[in-house]
């Protein structure tokens, strides 16, 4: 990437140099997510030009530092978006995806949009990917799907029998459908394009709406409004919509980015106030946590293979970031190396 909106090219660089932490993982797969083209608009500081994108990776160590202990050539592994330092207090406490100095692969360095990438600190950060998880499966677990693991499990407390609102079903928002419902909680789709909530009905969801406002047909539904609601979308308009379908004493998560005008969105707070309400933000998941999302899709609790739309060549990588800024995707892309 020369340039900001413009596209991609392939070109021929030098090969990553191994961390003397870290490892050079050669990438079997990668996802081409949202987050990815926020990046290619220019919406993320971090990005330096020339850059290469990519987050959602999965493939084969090929070289390791002298310092690693934990993996060798020859691993198959994935990685967190959100790498750790080991020694800030977050990282210190198990919260290694909110470092305070965190290394993240499409975004502080180049990423996976290539043949090789490298990845500091590798004993803290890699894991190694379970007998049977393919690596177009494994790179689908991306942002998109450990994220809304982290969002449903740890954020949003759901269990049996909570109603769940998602508001937008798009790669993370089907994920947290699948999650929801392995867990036995019944969801309430919400989107605007009648195919994706086809989607979201084969996916298991209980209810679907089409409507920009949903609120009311929410808390119909619900009896009195979600347990807990997630806006996986992003925007000032769906984040109000996910706090007010919410019941009292009800969960709301912010997946979806904030970005542009919506940085600093109104929020309901008289809601808030008079229904002790609960929200969280949501920043990836920790690495600590990747056995617990591993368990649950080996198990065949969850399939996140259902989520993949397509697998796409490096060199359409491009064309299919572009695309993103008209929604046209359903479910999850992949480029396959």
């Amino acid at each position: 990437m020369h340039a900001f909106s413009q596209p991609l090219q392939v070109e021929e660089v030098p090969d990553p140099q191994v961390p003397e932490d870290g490892a050079v993982v050669a990438v079997r797969a990668t996802g081409v997510c949202r987050s990815d083209w926020h990046g290619w608009m220019g919406h993320d500081p971090a990005i330096a030009l020339p850059h290469v994108p990519g987050h959602e990776l999965a493939g084969v160590i090929t070289e390791v530092g002298p310092t690693v202990r934990g993996f060798a050539a020859g691993d198959p592994v994935t990685v967190p978006f959100c790498c750790g330092c080991g020694t800030c207090e977050p990282c210190r406490h198990g919260h290694t995806q909110i470092c305070d100095r965190d290394f993240q692969p499409g975004f502080t360095a180049w990423g996976s949009f290539a043949e090789f990438v490298a990845l500091p600190r590798a004993d803290l950060n890699l894991v190694r990917l379970p007998d049977g998880l393919g690596f177009v499966e494994a790179a689908s677990l991306g942002c998109r799907f450990m994220t809304a693991f982290a969002a449903v499990t740890e954020h949003g407390r759901v269990g049996a029998g909570d109603w769940v609102a998602i508001h937008g079903c798009g790669g993370v928002g089907l994920s947290a459908l699948m999650i929801a419902r392995a867990l036995g909680a019944g969801v309430i789709a919400i989107d605007v394009d009648d195919e994706t909530l086809e989607l979201a009905r084969s996916l298991g969801a209980a209810h679907t709406v089409n409507a920009r406002d949903p609120v009311a047909e929410v808390v119909e539904v619900t009896g009195g409004g979600a347990h807990v609601s997630l806006d996986a979308l992003g925007s000032a308009a769906t984040c109000a919509n996910s706090i007010r379908c919410l019941r009292k004493r009800g969960r709301h998560v912010q997946v979806g980015l904030m970005l542009s005008g919506d940085r600093t969105a109104a929020i309901p707070m008289d809601r808030v106030i008079a229904y002790e309400l609960e929200l969280r933000g949501v920043h990836g998941m920790a690495v600590g946590r990747y056995d617990a999302l591993l368990r649950l899709v080996t198990s065949g609790a969850v399939d996140p293979a259902r989520l993949i739309g397509r697998t796409i060549a490096l060199d359409e990588a491009g064309a299919e970031l572009a695309s993103m800024g008209e929604f046209a995707q359903r479910g999850v892309t992949v480029v396959e190396l």
